[in-house]
């Protein structure tokens, strides 16, 4: 069998969870005799490309003048942004949207019929043209090669998820690792909302990380039930070397970090609040917020209102082994989502033998029976948990015991499995 499948990013070249989960998928699909041939906008060169082979989408000639590319593209909605975007963060304005031809855009302006297009790999004011691009290399790479099923991971790649099927005529899976509804709450942005709803529409089969993420599917875009299949996600045991390395504790206080974007979706606010009634009654605590986003600024200014400067620190974004080195140095993980589709952190904490305090509103709350779960609103029982966890040592070695045994059973090759029997489920209908 044989999967074309399209992911924005693919490590080491990550900006958070969507990489990491494509990453530990493709090894286990490879295990299961899937090849798959993944499209990414940008490769750098350095990508593992044992179990999969990456598809530069910067390398793949395209012809324009193809008469079923041009149909497809004629109905294309185009969304020109100004703001700057990552693909788990909704647009926060848009200048305009309007439904017009794609060969009537200025990414075509050259009047270039057979060429290659350039991808920046990033995600800032040109991301919509770049996923309007993407799209059309992805039809041509529906024509130039033999597969059995596209697999489209996350809304920026649903374009092309939908030009591939119609250009083959192959079965579509579609992954939904976020929705609109996880970004932004219930103000959510319509054209990306417009871009996952046809997303779905147009798949044969749909696979959410979580029942949570299921359930939204369902009520929030009116999916039919059957379509929908959960296939929680996976943590990877086989670290590279430099992961791999023991980091010693540099510091005698308890450490405890969040570890995520500091976005909305993440709750890094309440963790600042906690972290305040903590220190009221323990201050020999000192707190981490590791990452980068577009609450940063106002979780800085939040910190120095509440005096806690000297015990609260920010790394910016971490990746690699810098990831393993904080986990060593931490005694509580803590990820105080509003809305999280699964959560792969925990497990990475939980691997690294880390206690974990997860929100109740994220789908990794499904599998975990050793984490201590709160609502994410709660900001005095995260606080206790927090509390508890760095003054009681009996009960942070339990959940030091009992969590990393538990994670360990939470295998990509399972989960591969089960996306394995998707993409029969789809050939056989």
């Amino acid at each position: 069998m044989r999967a074309l499948m399209f992911g924005w990013e693919f490590p080491p070249h990550i900006t958070g969870g969507l990489g990491t989960a494509c990453q530990g998928l493709v090894q286990g699909l490879a295990k299961e005799g899937v090849e798959v041939l993944f499209v990414v906008p940008k490769a750098y060169g350095d990508e593992d490309q044992t179990s999969a082979k990456i598809v530069n989408a910067g390398d793949v000639t395209v012809n324009s003048e193809t008469s079923s590319i041009e149909e497809f593209w004629n109905k294309v909605l185009f969304m020109e942004v100004e703001s700057n975007l990552i693909p788990y963060v909704s647009p926060e304005e848009f200048r305009r949207m309007v439904e017009e031809s794609f060969l009537n855009k200025k990414v075509t302006s050259t009047q270039t019929t057979e060429g290659k297009f350039k991808f920046s790999g990033k995600y800032g004011t040109d991301l919509m043209e770049e996923v309007t691009r993407y799209a059309l290399v992805a039809a041509t790479l529906a024509m130039q090669n033999e597969f059995d099923v596209i697999h489209a991971h996350d809304w920026l790649t649903y374009p092309s998820g939908i030009a591939a099927k119609r250009v083959s005529g192959k079965p579509l899976v579609i992954h939904v690792h976020a929705t609109e509804y996880d970004r932004s709450g219930e103000n959510v942005n319509p054209g990306v909302w417009n871009i996952e709803k046809k997303g779905m529409e147009e798949a044969d089969k749909i696979i959410t990380v979580s029942n949570l993420t299921r359930n939204i599917v369902i009520n929030r875009y009116g999916i039919n039930p059957d379509k929908v299949v959960t296939v929680h996600n996976a943590v990877d045991f086989n670290m590279d070397e430099n992961q791999a390395l023991e980091f010693p504790k540099v510091l005698p206080e308890k450490i405890v970090t969040f570890l995520g974007r500091i976005t909305y979706q993440k709750g890094p606010d309440y963790f600042v609040e906690a972290a305040h009634l903590v220190l009221q009654k323990c201050p020999n605590v000192r707190f981490v917020m590791a990452g980068s986003g577009d609450m940063m600024n106002r979780m800085v200014r939040r910190v120095a209102h509440l005096r806690m400067s000297e015990r609260f620190h920010f790394t910016g974004f971490l990746q690699g082994a810098d990831v393993q080195r904080m986990f060593s140095q931490s005694d509580v993980y803590v990820m105080p989502s509003v809305s999280e589709p699964f959560g792969i952190s925990p497990l990475e904490a939980m691997r690294a033998n880390v206690p974990v305090i997860i929100s109740k509103q994220s789908g990794v709350a499904e599998i975990l029976r050793h984490a201590i779960k709160i609502d994410f609103w709660d900001v005095e029982a995260l606080a206790d948990a927090i509390y508890g966890l760095v003054t009681y040592d009996g009960l942070s070695s339990l959940f030091r015991r009992y969590g990393q045994e538990e994670v360990t059973s939470l295998k990509w090759d399972q989960a591969a499995h089960k996306v394995k029997e998707v993409y029969e489920s789809v050939l056989n209908d």
